[in-house]
């Protein structure tokens, strides 16, 4: 029995640390144009109250989505032991590609994910560059399509990349703009053969795209400030309308991809959930602790299953889920520990609206 194992993670963190204080001197708009009365300290204690954000980090001058995610992907190489020559495809998940540095446009030709492989100098010809464009769901959903790839055979080992520079497609004058953050994550997959009973690797998984009148609730569109006239790759964001559907649509996925793992919420050990925004990923769970009738829970339970590392690192959209799980077991998050058997529940919500989890239980050997 084929089981897709992760044999192999790296992220890469940029060294430039945005605080607080940057933002002291923007000039924030609201959705008709107008500028906001309230003090920008006002509105950087209210946001990072609601988001519990109090860092986030920028990319240098000069270095480029497809530079980071080459970055990651080099540690997740090394990690896994795995010649890069051996790796069948290459999935980029991502959703701006690299940045132009003069005109602030998009540049996706060629692909994320064939730079990468050029950026790696990996030489065979076999080996297959794929672009999920995904939302901040692409991660997981690059993860999905590699599971359904190896457990087909067509593949052996697969690099599974996330990266994004949401630091170059914001709108300075929108103050969703202090939610973003840039980043990569990598990880290797791979085909390994295991008794049928023996059920490692990934379990099982989701998702959900509600493209309808939902697909508008993130949209890229211009300045909020009339004036700005820099790029029309903005970043445009409903929060309310997401933050709804978030709480409606997510908890109800996890439930229904754990019942049909015949799994309980007690069975999962952590669960890594994208990082956008605290108070809404910490309403989730406790959505999600309702359908399995928790009355109460222990002081700091919340935390303890759900690591967040939006405080200091902000949501780097794709980048947010593979970077917590490398984190983790790279021991950088001494609070947070991964054993060999356990079982982690993986989720996300992005652009689309787009939603998806995944069931992955670490090897006991």
């Amino acid at each position: 029995m084929i089981r897709s194992i992760i044999t192999g993670t790296g992220h890469y963190l940029p060294k430039k640390i945005i605080k607080r204080n940057h933002f002291l001197k923007h000039k924030f708009y609201d959705s008709k144009g107008f500028k906001i009365k309230k003090s920008n300290k006002e509105i950087i204690h209210k946001f990072q109250k609601i988001t519990e954000i109090e860092e986030r980090r920028y990319v240098d001058e000069g270095l480029f989505n497809s530079d980071i995610a080459a970055i990651a992907a080099k540690k997740a190489l090394k990690n896994s032991k795995i010649c890069k020559e051996k790796i069948d495809y290459i999935i980029s998940a991502h959703n701006y590609g690299d940045i132009h540095p003069i005109s602030y446009q998009s540049d996706l030709v060629p692909s994320i994910s064939a730079k990468i492989k050029n950026k790696l100098k990996i030489k065979n010809k076999k080996c297959r560059p794929y672009d999920m464009i995904f939302g901040c769901t692409g991660w997981i959903e690059g993860m999905i399509l590699a599971d359904q790839l190896l457990r087909s055979r067509y593949a052996k080992n697969i690099l599974i990349t996330s990266s994004e520079t949401l630091s170059q497609v914001i709108d300075p004058h929108d103050r969703n703009a202090m939610i973003f953050s840039d980043g990569a994550g990598a990880a290797v997959l791979s085909a390994i053969e295991y008794l049928e009973n023996e059920k490692y690797g990934i379990i099982h998984y989701d998702t959900q795209c509600d493209n309808n009148e939902k697909l508008y609730y993130l949209i890229n569109g211009p300045s909020l400030n009339p004036n700005y006239k820099k790029s029309l790759v903005n970043i445009r964001m409903n929060g309310r309308r997401i933050y709804e559907y978030a709480l409606t649509e997510v908890p109800n996925m996890i439930k229904s991809i754990l019942d049909y793992a015949n799994l309980h919420l007690q069975d999962v050990h952590k669960i890594l959930i994208h990082q956008a925004n605290a108070k809404m990923d910490y309403a989730i769970l406790e959505r999600l602790l309702k359908l399995y009738n928790y009355t109460s829970l222990e002081k700091d339970f919340l935390s303890q299953i759900m690591p967040m590392t939006i405080h200091k690192f902000g949501n780097s959209s794709v980048a947010t889920v593979p970077t917590l799980l490398d984190l983790i077991l790279k021991g950088k998050m001494p609070s947070h520990e991964i054993k060999p058997g356990n079982t982690i529940l993986m989720a996300s919500l992005g652009a689309g609206m787009n939603i998806n989890g995944m069931l992955y239980r670490f090897p006991k050997k």
